[in-house]
């Protein structure tokens, strides 16, 4: 096992409490230990409930578990928090390509389109498909260039789940 100074490092800008950052890190150490490492999420939920890193870490635990429906709320609340942050309007249906810079390489316009883009992808996998399908149109509209490949996943809903390059 790695030593205290590991768990202890910081990388959240020194606002997260550092209980809830260690817990954080503490998840990838005990990753093979599900119930351990779920643990430590709830610990860093419990410490900093509001905070999007942890509703992030919660997000990514529940989906690289595959329960989905565990990472569905958290994908929520991690969007609701990015649009707030970013002065957009509360329904993402509601967000407009001007309304900020999408297709640049800013970090804040960015994390608006993982959040949405993570948000639709689970829907998607949960079965509701036209639900996930509208969120990924909406990155497709506010991302042109398609750097964050929302076209993609819509094409492999379109295909039934089937992505093309694999035939």
């Amino acid at each position: 096992m790695l030593d205290d100074a590991w768990l202890d490092r910081r990388y959240y800008g020194g606002d997260l409490p550092a209980a809830a950052e260690r817990a954080l890190h503490a998840v990838g150490l005990a990753w093979e230990d599900e119930a351990t490492a779920e643990g430590h999420i709830y610990e860093a939920l419990e410490l900093a409930p509001g905070h999007l890193a942890v509703q992030i870490a919660a997000y990514k635990f529940y989906f690289y578990r595959h329960r989905l429906d565990e990472a569905l709320p958290y994908a929520q609340a991690c969007l609701a928090q990015i649009l707030r942050r970013n002065q957009l309007p509360a329904d993402w249906r509601d967000v407009r390509p001007e309304d900020a810079a999408f297709t640049s390489l800013d970090t804040e316009p960015r994390m608006v389109l993982f959040a949405l883009v993570a948000y639709g992808y689970v829907l998607a996998r949960l079965g509701r498909i036209e639900e996930g399908r509208v969120a990924l149109t909406k990155v497709a509209e506010l991302d042109p260039p398609d750097r964050l490949g929302a076209r993609r996943l819509l094409a492999v809903i379109d295909g039934g789940g089937q992505d093309g390059d694999d035939a």
